[in-house]
């Protein structure tokens, strides 16, 4: 149950513990030759509710895991003690659980991936990357998104949403690279003075943060490798964690990490950051885009 930790000694995280513990509860349970209907009946679950636990998608009962352990033969103490150690941390409180009342649950899982996440690689479409959007940009984007038009609400998640950009200035940050169509950057979302705003904050993240990469994929550019529209690729410190690529929806999410769907996206994006101008060309083309305001 081991793996990289960050250097700046803070911890996995919930959402990484639990798919770290799921998978070493998976593993014992192979070893074991039990299959998961074996496995969940000692401890009085389903096959889908084991299946979820191993998985990393649902938080884990004490007694649950002490169960399943005796089950598949670890009855060394000091072994169990770190398993359940695992088990408190996996069940952590998120600092976004406050947001729940503004945020799916399928949206949580993707707050914790990202929190997790060593590399993030993106392509937008319609919108600036959330977590390089201004508060006022975000103001005018979030209310366009299903089930938020209470202002209240709106303010909430717009905090929210300034609250993740925390990542990419904490201690040993994640890497982000993303690839933003032109037409994502000339559509005056929130009016013409909010857009501007919004490109001179990413010519000055461009210019200041080493850890940020931002490609334009110019309007000229025609056809291009991603048609079918945006998309996430996260990897992270984990060696046991394999990448994900999240695609959203307008009210779910798909979370993919399949050998197979993994080299597919990672195809796309590599061949988006050929196919988009040079970084180099990055801050030209934004200070173009401003003058043409």
């Amino acid at each position: 149950m081991g793996g990289t930790r960050r250097q700046d000694g803070v911890g996995d995280g919930p959402t990484a513990m639990r798919i770290l513990l799921g998978a070493h509860l998976r593993r014992l349970r192979e070893d074991s030759g039990l299959t998961r209907a074996d496995a969940g009946e000692p401890i009085r679950s389903s096959e889908s509710k084991i299946s979820r636990m191993e998985l990393g998608r649902v938080s884990f009962k004490e007694r649950d895991v002490l169960d399943l352990l005796t089950l598949y033969g670890v009855h060394d103490d000091e072994e169990r003690g770190a398993v359940l150690a695992r088990v408190r941390e996996a069940n952590a409180p998120n600092w976004w659980n406050s947001y729940s009342d503004v945020t799916p649950n399928w949206f949580q899982r993707y707050l914790g991936l990202e929190a997790t996440a060593s590399l993030i690689r993106s392509y937008e479409v319609q919108f600036v990357p959330g977590l390089l959007q201004t508060e006022q940009y975000a103001r005018a984007v979030v209310p366009l998104g299903p089930g938020i038009t209470k202002p209240d609400e709106v303010a909430r998640k717009v905090r929210l949403r300034m609250a993740r950009q925390q990542i990419l200035t904490r201690p040993d940050p994640p890497k982000l690279w993303a690839v933003v169509d032109e037409a994502a950057l000339r559509r005056p979302v929130g009016g013409r003075q909010a857009m501007r705003d919004q490109i001179e904050s990413l010519i000055g993240v461009v210019t200041k943060m080493p850890n940020v990469r931002l490609q334009v994929l110019p309007l000229d550019a025609g056809g291009h490798a991603a048609p079918g529209g945006s998309f996430t690729i996260l990897r992270f410190p984990q060696e046991e964690l394999p990448d994900v690529v999240y695609l959203e929806q307008l009210n779910s999410a798909l979370y993919l990490d399949g050998r197979d769907d993994v080299d597919f996206y990672f195809d796309v994006v590599n061949r988006l950051f050929v196919e988009a101008a040079p970084l180099q060309r990055t801050i030209p083309i934004l200070t173009g885009i401003i003058e043409d305001m």
